[in-house]
């Protein structure tokens, strides 16, 4: 099963010191060897932290953003660091969001850091470019990455609504399901993620939904609607509009099956926008869930679990031969 069962939040230097140097030392002077001198510097008392815990508050990751000191104008990302047993599961990606919202929310125009070359591969599947040649930090090489971050005003002259204000979204039943998945629908603006096990027909295959995710997908070239079904073949017998809504608009709305047994066996269901809005349900076949009209830190979260499973999906051949 894919766990779920973490989070990422903001973390105080102060108040979360003895949290982040446990995962720290356990992965960089324990695992790597690095000297403990050399492991906390003089950048951790003025730099960003977060911290990634699971479902008991115990913490698993960490992360770190300095600020830039003029005339520099790249933020430094560091400390990433996430214990054995949780690597694999999504953590340092949902940790690499937050800190990348950070940095784009003080206005910083890009961020960089120093990637371990076993760690390449990560980063430039964030979107991290090379910058240099590669070099030797604590006797292990290193490669500096880049990453260009739209700075704040920039984002602010696009033609996005303000940031949402924060609103829980309780569901118990089919009725406030749909009022959830409309109010999500309704925020969204150039992208949506959902991750289903037949399509949801009471929720997806209504007519409100169905104008609100047509929206979504003719809203400009930054547009797109991604979409993970594990078990599509209910929805094509049953003529799910989305379906046919999605063979008329195929550059924009993409649909996935996965593959792996883990994916196909993955319990819950659930939607995001781009609004860092979320809807999750634990049992897919259920209405029933949490969410809210804004949370940065579940969002990256789910987000960064369902880019896993996109990257290791593939086409189905039920909506493959409905093409022909």
């Amino acid at each position: 099963m894919i766990p779920q069962d973490f989070r990422v939040e903001p973390a105080s230097w102060d108040t979360d010191f003895d949290d982040l140097r446990a995962v720290r030392e356990q992965v960089f002077v324990v695992e790597q060897q690095v000297p403990r001198e050399d492991e906390l510097d003089e950048f951790d008392p003025k730099a960003r932290h977060v911290i990634a815990r699971d479902a008991e508050g115990r913490a698993i990751g960490t992360g770190r953003l300095v600020p830039p000191t003029p005339p520099a104008t790249s933020a430094t990302v560091g400390r990433v660091a996430v214990l054995a047993e949780w690597r694999g599961r999504g953590v340092g990606q949902a940790i690499m969001r937050v800190l990348t919202e950070q940095a784009r929310a003080l206005g910083i125009g890009a961020i960089e850091l120093h990637a371990q070359v076993h760690a390449i591969p990560f980063y430039a599947n964030l979107g991290f470019e090379t910058v240099g040649e590669r070099f030797l930090e604590c006797a292990i090489e290193h490669q500096t990455m880049q990453l260009v971050v739209a700075p704040a005003a920039e984002r602010e002259q696009a033609p996005l609504a303000p940031v949402p204000q924060a609103r829980l979204l309780a569901v118990e039943d089919r009725e406030q399901a749909r009022e959830a998945i409309a109010t999500l629908l309704v925020d969204a603006k150039y992208e949506l993620a959902i991750y289903t096990r037949d399509l949801d027909p009471f929720l997806l295959d209504t007519t409100a939904a169905l104008e609100a995710i047509k929206r979504v997908a003719l809203s400009g070239r930054r547009a797109q609607v991604r979409i993970i079904v594990q078990d599509p073949r209910k929805a094509v017998a049953d003529g799910h509009r989305l379906i046919a809504l999605a063979q008329r608009l195929p550059s924009v709305i993409a649909i996935r099956t996965p593959v792996d047994e883990q994916d196909l066996q993955y319990a819950a269901a659930f939607l995001l926008n781009d609004r860092r809005g979320y809807l999750f349900r634990p049992l897919g076949n259920r209405p029933d869930g949490e969410g809210s009209t804004y949370a940065p830190g579940r969002h990256a979260q789910l987000a960064a679990l369902f880019d896993q499973v996109w990257e290791r999906s593939a086409p189905s051949e039920e909506l493959r031969l409905l093409s022909f």
